[in-house]
């Protein structure tokens, strides 16, 4: 379930909420608010595309631990920390935990929509790169366990003779199982095919 790109906003201060979210749709960046960390992990889902802009600090959940459990979800969402000045050890450890940006508050207006920009152009290229990895895992899946043996063994270099003696097989056989491969993965060439299986285990 995908959905138009978007700036979260999260922030306990419906002030700052809404000055930003005014500042964002300014130059005609679309975004969505939210009071508290709980409220976002309600309404988050894995085909939210965008970035989130969230506070340190906050009642209940802080912005560290809703980064903790978004990282749990697996969520590729960029994350640009706002802190105030004693805030600075706590947003050095978001970025640790993997936070793209933080800004210091007060910040000037630029700075936010530089940096969210900047954000959400990381975001669509990470939402890219993950459909396409889910597209080369859903026609992985496709393969036989025989045909995905094959497949391993293409990719570390082996010529069709070596599989056949090694599995056991036919060198016809080999050669079918590779063509079958070939068609599932919908790979172009043995280059492209070795290019989709190293990016799979990787």
């Amino acid at each position: 379930m995908s959905e138009t790109a978007c700036v979260y906003i999260v922030d306990d201060e419906e002030a700052i909420r809404d000055s930003l979210a005014l500042l964002l749709r300014s130059v005609g960046i679309p975004t969505r608010l939210f009071p508290d960390g709980g409220s976002f992990l309600t309404a988050y889902h894995a085909g939210m595309r965008g970035c989130v802009v969230l506070d340190v600090r906050m009642p209940r959940m802080g912005g560290l631990e809703l980064q903790q459990e978004l990282n749990r979800r697996g969520c590729s969402l960029p994350l640009i920390f706002m802190s105030g000045h004693g805030d600075v050890p706590m947003a050095v450890e978001a970025m640790r935990a993997g936070a793209m940006d933080f800004l210091q508050k007060p910040f000037h207006d630029e700075d936010m929509i530089r940096r969210v920009q900047r954000a959400m152009e990381q975001g669509e290229r990470d939402s890219a790169a993950l459909e396409e990895r889910e597209g080369l895992r859903r026609r992985f899946e496709t393969l036989t366990p025989r045909e995905r043996e094959v497949a391993e063994r293409i990719v570390s270099g082996d010529a069709n003779k070596v599989i056949a003696i090694d599995l056991d097989l036919s060198e016809r056989t080999v050669e079918l199982h590779r063509a079958r491969i070939m068609q599932k993965m919908e790979a172009r060439g043995l280059a492209h095919l070795v290019q989709m299986m190293l990016h799979l285990q990787g």
